[in-house]
This record gives C-alpha cells, structure tokens and sequence, in this order.
C-alpha cells in the first residue's frame, strides 16, 4: 500500500536544478492524494516561465516509480507561485513581488521592443505583469502597445488619489506618453523628470504584480539613481545590439548596475538585431551587425546571456502599429521572446533563491 509519507520521501530525491535543493525542502510540493495506486499531488514552480517543468515533472514520476512503487498511476500537477525576495518595509509598491528593469547603455538598440514583449511573454506564461515606461524624454509604450490618446483614470485609494495604469493585452501600462500630448515635447530638467518618475511608483494603482517591468531611457543618469533611490530594484536585463559600439555602452551599464554604490544584481544580458532572416527565407541568418558579440560579453563578464533576438520586419510592424510582436510577429519571433522570457525568469528565481535582497540605495554626494 502506497503512503503520503512514501511519496514525500521519494520527491525528496528531486533536486530543483537552479535552486540545488530537493522540492520537499524547498516546500515546493503539495496536495499529495493517493488512493490505492493512484498517486496525485501539485508541484509549485518559481515562475510559470519556467523552461524545466517537463524535466521536473518527468524527474517527479521517475522517483516515485523508482522509489515507491512501479505501479504508482502518477498525476503531476504543475502551477507556480512567483517568488520574490523583497525584504524591505513595503511601503512602496507593496503588491509587487519583483521590479526588473531593461536598460541599455546607448540608445537604438531596441530596449523598449525588448521591454514590451518580455512583458508579454512572461504574462502569456501566467504571471501578473505591469509595464513602466520610464523613458520620460522619449516614451515608446504608448505607440508599441496602441493606446496613443488613451489617458488614465483616477481612484481614491484610502483617501489618496491614484492614477489607475491602462490594460492591454493583459499587461497593465504607465507612460508619460498617456498623459501629455504627444505632439509636445518633454522639455525638463532632470529633477523635473526624476520627479514625475516617482510620481508613476507612488501615484500610480500598480496593484498585485509578479512583475512590473520597467523600460529605462538610455545611458546612465539621473532617472536610473531615482529609480534605486526609490525601490529595492530585484535587478536589470542589459539590452545590446552585436556591434562594438553597442556592447562597450552595454558594458558601462552594467557597471553602473553592478558597481559597489548602487549593487543591482544583472539578471542577464539579451543581444537585439542579432540576425537579419528575411521573410521569403526563414531559414537563413544574415549577421548584419556582427556575430554573438552579446554572447561573448556576457562570457567576459560571466553574467547570464538570456538570448538572441531577430532583426525581422514583423517585430519592425508590429511595434509601429501598436501590435507587438508576441501578439501578432511569426512564430520564430515569438519562439525567440518566449524563450528569451523563459531564461530571464529563470535567473530572477535563481537570483531571488542564492542573492541577499537589494536594498534602496543611499547615494552620498
């Protein structure tokens, strides 16, 4: 006769391969029903993103048929509970379990067609996603997603007025391209922009999000120490393009993230434009601007290469139309931001499981 004991010491033996721990000590199992030789129980992942579910399921129905019994009739349950490591006071986006930011040394590179669609990418995977478009001076989300013109509502929020963030397909959106005329230009100075910055963290109802991701201007300056001097940054996926030029920009940001006065661990880096494949020939890969040079920085500098995405005229389309490519690009394209997604939030897991939580930074000068 199988046990619920039994079937908990046989999980015991299944290692979650990015945190190194078994599921059992990583409290990842649960609802364990067993009647006669029927054996049910739920195993709850890290990210529904997560690109190992096969291997552990299979690795799950192995141990017990191993372990407990070869004629265990075994139905593995899969779900997730986005994990998060904030351990600051919450006074400020107290919902949000991660705050990731995509940033990119220069300009061009694609950082907000990257933005966009790994917001995407990780809510068709399940998760609860906000997007922020903090380019202040140059704010793209409006376009990319379709909502030029649209504006925001507001609610009372505890006797607080609270900018309500639009919703497209299933994303939730802030930019201040929603509330000024697109026709006019953004003429601040930097604390001018750095104030309506925190205004979109602190006025705005993000609500309960696994993840909001925040689309940073190019460079490094003042909006990105707003930012850290704000909230507890879970941490940033670098944006580059193959070309020299790009991933010498690339490098500064991630010192900038990584160096010791602000501490922003780099969940990775992701090469845009890496290869040109025309429509008429799916099957080619022209390196326009060079080859894996995103690749190669990231080995350099041993930080996560989350992936390659294609130059491809649809991702072009659908950013000028307001239909994204994971909406509306071709199948490769998806494939490559899904995957993309996939190993991003991988390595939020991993860094929120093995990496000390990032604290608000205090920047003295």
């Amino acid at each position: 006769m199988i046990t619920i004991e039994q079937i908990y010491k046989a999980l015991s033996n299944v290692e979650e391969p990015d945190l190194g721990k078994d599921l059992v000590t990583l409290n990842m199992v649960k609802d364990v029903e067993v009647d006669g030789n029927n054996v049910k129980f739920t195993v709850v992942l890290t990210t529904p993103a997560c690109p190992l579910k096969d291997l552990i399921r299979n690795a799950c129905v192995n141990a017990i048929h191993h372990l407990v019994s070869k004629e265990a009739v075994v139905h593995v349950n899969m779900t997730a509970n986005v994990n998060s490591n904030r351990k600051d006071a919450k006074g400020i986006l107290p919902q949000v379990k991660n705050i990731i930011v995509v940033a990119s040394g220069k300009g061009g590179v694609g950082k907000s067609t990257v933005a966009s669609n790994l917001a995407l990418a990780l809510a068709e995977g399940g998760a609860k996603v906000g997007l922020m478009d903090a380019d202040i001076y140059g704010p793209s989300v409006p376009i990319m997603f379709g909502v030029r013109g649209e504006r925001p509502q507001m609610v009372n929020v505890e006797g607080k007025g609270m900018i309500v963030p639009l919703e497209k397909h299933g994303i939730k959106l802030m930019s201040i391209g929603l509330l000024i005329d697109e026709r006019q230009a953004v003429v601040w100075r930097g604390p001018m922009a750095s104030s309506a910055l925190k205004q979109f963290i602190t006025d705005v109802n993000w609500g309960e999000l696994d993840y909001l991701v925040i689309d940073m201007p190019p460079g490094t300056g003042d909006i990105h120490l707003t930012l850290v001097q704000t909230v507890p940054v879970t941490g940033a996926i670098i944006v580059t393009t193959p070309q020299d030029v790009a991933l010498a920009d690339a490098k500064k940001g991630i010192a900038m993230f990584s160096g010791s006065q602000i501490n922003v661990p780099i969940i990775g880096l992701v090469e845009n434009m890496s290869y040109f494949t025309p429509a008429e020939l799916p099957g080619n890969k022209y390196y326009i601007f060079g080859k894996d040079g995103g690749k190669r920085l990231a080995d350099e500098l041993d930080i996560p290469f989350l992936g390659q995405i294609p130059l491809v005229q649809s991702i072009r389309e659908g950013g000028d139309d307001g239909v994204p490519a994971m909406i509306s690009g071709d199948d490769a394209t998806k494939l490559a931001f899904i995957g993309f997604a996939s190993h991003a939030a991988r390595s939020i897991a991993m860094r929120n499981a093995n990496v000390a939580p990032t604290k608000i930074v205090e920047i003295f000068v």
